[in-house]
């Protein structure tokens, strides 16, 4: 068994590892000033993003929730791997061999690791075997939907032979043991042992956000398969369906890029969609469009601003139109603006791009309607408004759903048009709408109550949204000039040591600080200067302090700085250190004033010392400001 990464080479992978980079697989950064990124945080639920990443030392810290560290936690936390693992992740990211105290290789992992690694095994067979003569019934299905055989390697397409134990007997001739296969869902238990999940079906590889094959989904295609139309992999260690989302691999860099995600049903209709140049869409996993799945959408498309676009497009049946309005049920929990795309005939993407073409599909899109115009729609059709009766119906039904528009300029307008539909005046209606808002988020009774329920256990506050007992936020820190002062100086310290200087950091950390807390870090960098090998890392910063204060150091890390340019930058950094440095010499001098006037008449010496070093310090002083 291998022992320990050698600390050098876990340092080493780190330090040649971009930390925006992974982050950036699952949550959608901006920039926040110099050397700064923000985004929501992947870790608990926000409207606003208050999750800052600093790459330049390699930190990231939530504000909100107070999860913090450096990339190995991060992946810990998101994957749920080891540390060891999260280090053997990334060196194979960047094809860094490591070494190990006992001089061994990387261990065998019985978890994570080693499922995923049997899913792509399953993945790269099941696409050697699209190719077989068997697999005629599932290259003739793809191509009478449109897809050619560079569709089906685009998209990782593969079959599963019609055989009991064929994918069994190849990966256990690679090394996998009936556990781990039945640990990643590639195989099921019967009366007489194991065979094969999948069997004489298309199966598609479902990806994580980063692009690692966690399951599959299987089409039947025989008419002696009595199975389901489709099968997907089952609850996994890897792969759970509810935060799962086919085709985010490809699509995330676009969405993040465009504010837009298309959510479609089917994964043929994500092929349609891609193929047609609709690169933005997504489609759930043998699973209702769910809060989980919000959630993960929500960081991907970096949903805070309001700008973004959610459309979803749904069949033209009646369980098309259920599952819109389950879509509408959770609809407020996008801060984006939410569509619903259905074609005039009822075709989904694939069956419209076979039908009329590419063009067809990105008509679909871009002609979509906005989601509460659909759901008032839907709405209404369900009253007789020929009759008095089904139009006070009608209007008691559709007035909450205008009334929760979250856009309060589109209202009135709603308003009016509501009023048009149902041909009542436009004062009824909006006395209906006035009277209705609040109370019960524009839904049908039941599924009012659910996204209620719901909403509020998701977005409260941030303070809502964390446990009891928070960890210490700079936040909280008081406001007066000295301790910003002592604050800001810290943080120009611990991100920009290199600009500071090492004359500066020096005198810096001698300077008395008022704020305890704040004297604590400023105490583990002064152990980093004082050793033997005196380079300013946060990490090492982070080793010094005793563990409550580590968050602390982390949080001053990746905090943003007000400048952009890089002068300003400069300025900045050098300004706020010379300003706590200047403050001590204030200081010094009023002690030294001090004891001057108690110093006896007759003590001519220790009179003449004090007058120099006061004008030894005001030298200092005057040549730190010209700085």
């Amino acid at each position: 068994m291998a022992g320990r990464i050698r600390q050098s080479d876990v340092d080493e992978v780190k330090a040649r590892t971009n930390i925006a980079d992974i982050i950036g697989d699952h949550v959608s950064l901006k920039s926040a000033g110099v050397g700064s990124l923000k985004g929501l945080c992947p870790f608990h639920d926000e409207r606003s993003p208050s999750f800052n990443v600093r790459p330049g030392v390699g930190y990231y810290h939530c504000f909100g929730c107070g999860e913090s560290g450096d990339v190995y936690t991060f992946l810990q936390r998101m994957d749920h791997v080891s540390f060891t693992e999260a280090v053997e992740r990334l060196a194979g990211r960047i094809g860094f061999e490591l070494h190990y105290e006992d001089g061994g290789q990387a261990p065998d992992h019985g978890n994570r690791a080693r499922l995923l690694a049997a899913n792509q095994a399953a993945a790269e067979f099941f696409v050697d075997r699209l190719g077989s003569p068997e697999a005629e019934v599932g290259r003739r299905f793809l191509g009478e939907r449109g897809f050619d055989a560079e569709a089906a390697r685009r998209f990782g397409v593969g079959f599963a032979p019609k055989s009991w134990d064929a994918l069994t007997n190849h990966l256990k001739s690679k090394g996998y043991s009936t556990e781990e296969l039945s640990a990643a869902g590639l195989v099921s238990q019967g009366d007489r042992g194991v065979y094969d999940r999948f069997r004489g079906r298309l199966v598609w590889p479902i990806r994580d956000v980063t692009g690692q094959t966690v399951g599959f989904g299987a089409r039947r295609l025989l008419d002696d398969d009595k199975g389901p139309k489709y099968l997907n992999t089952p609850e996994t260690a890897v792969y759970h369906k509810s935060q799962v989302l086919y085709g985010l691999d490809l699509a995330k860099r676009d969405i993040s890029k465009t504010h837009r995600v298309v959510v479609v049903e089917g994964y043929t209709d994500v092929m349609a969609c891609h193929l047609a140049g609709v690169t933005t869409a997504i489609a759930t996993c043998g699973t209702a469009f769910g809060v989980d799945h919000i959630k993960v959408l929500r960081r991907v498309l970096g949903d805070d601003s309001g700008v973004g676009e959610v459309v979803f497009t749904f069949d033209g049946d009646a369980a098309g139109q259920q599952a819109a309005m389950r879509a509408f049920a959770e609809e407020q929990r996008f801060a984006a603006q939410t569509f619903v795309a259905v074609a005039p005939d009822g075709l989904d993407p694939c069956d419209l791009r076979l039908a009329r073409g590419d063009g067809a599909v990105r008509t679909l899109v871009d002609s979509r309607t906005p989601m509460f115009d659909f759901v008032i729609r839907h709405t209404l059709n369900r009253y007789d408004l020929e009759t008095v009766e089904g139009r006070v119906g009608a209007l008691r039904a559709a007035a909450p759903i205008v009334a929760d528009i979250r856009d309060a300029s589109l209202r009135p307008g709603y308003t009016r048009e509501l009023a048009r539909m149902l041909g009542m005046e436009l004062a009824e209606v909006t006395r209906a709408v006035r009277g209705a808002g609040g109370g019960g988020r524009g839904r049908t009774p039941a599924l009012a109550q659910n996204a209620r329920g719901e909403a509020s256990a998701s977005f409260t506050s941030n303070a809502g949204d964390a446990p009891a007992e928070r960890p210490f936020s700079i936040a909280n820190l008081p406001n007066d000039p000295s301790t910003r002062l002592e604050r800001d100086a810290l943080q120009a310290m611990l991100q920009f040591p290199d600009r500071v200087g090492d004359e500066l950091l020096r005198h810096a950390v001698d300077s008395r600080f008022g704020d305890a807390t704040l004297a604590v870090v400023r105490d583990g960098i002064a152990a980093v200067l004082g050793s033997t090998d005196p380079r300013l890392r946060v990490d090492r910063v982070v080793a010094e302090v005793p563990t409550p204060f580590a968050g602390v150091v982390q949080q001053l890390a990746v905090l943003p700085v007000p400048q952009r340019g890089d002068a300003e930058l400069e300025a900045w950094v050098r300004g706020v250190v010379s300003s706590l440095i200047d403050r001590e010499l204030l200081r010094q001098k009023s002690e030294l004033l001090g004891r001057l006037q108690r110093v006896s008449t007759g003590d001519q010496a220790t009179f003449s010392a004090l007058q120099r070093a006061l004008v030894e310090l005001e030298q200092e002083r005057r040549a730190l400001r010209a700085d």
